[in-house]
């Protein structure tokens, strides 16, 4: 499923709404440029699960477990971009099973946890409307850094692997 987002408002309400579908079990896996908008989209998940908030990023903590304030699973809100190897992020004993789990740089990491996940590929324009192109990678160069507080459209890519996901809208052919 691809999704044109406006903005950052537009992001976190795309993020409140799949939150509100989310349950215990579930993971969901970012992926993104510096700057893409994987915070936003995990606050507006927070709030569709209705979590304690604020929901920040967890880039220095490696990872934030956010209660549950209306009987629901909690948020785990991890931040991989320091951890180069599966075994690292399984060293932080994550709940997958009792939790919503949101990895951001997880990609490459999970292969082995779940028979189902939620991949999201945010891709970030550089310069919208100047026809500089789009990134998915990480930060290239000085210029790049000037757009990261940029409230520019962003473009995501939902697809929904394994049995949770079969037959929903978010379901990768294939």
């Amino acid at each position: 499923m691809r999704v044109e987002i406006p903005d950052a408002a537009a992001m976190e309400a795309f993020g409140r709404d799949l939150g509100a579908g989310l349950r215990a079990g579930d993971l969901v896996v970012l992926t993104g440029p510096l700057g893409a908008g994987k915070t936003t989209l995990t606050r507006g998940l927070g709030e569709g699960l209705g979590v304690r908030g604020p929901v920040q990023s967890p880039t220095f903590v490696l990872a934030r477990t956010h209660p549950s304030l209306v009987g629901g699973p909690p948020l785990v809100h991890v931040d991989a971009y320091r951890l180069g190897t599966p075994e690292l992020l399984d060293d932080l004993d994550l709940d997958y099973d009792h939790s919503v789990v949101v990895v951001e740089w997880g990609a490459g990491l999970l292969d082995d946890v779940a028979e189902s996940w939620l991949d999201v590929v945010i891709e970030r324009p550089e310069g919208a409307g100047t026809g500089t192109g789009t990134s998915t990678g990480t930060m290239a160069d000085a210029s790049d850094a000037e757009l990261l507080g940029a409230d520019e459209p962003r473009v995501l890519e939902v697809r929904g692997y394994g049995p949770r996901w079969a037959g929903s809208r978010f379901h990768a052919a294939g």
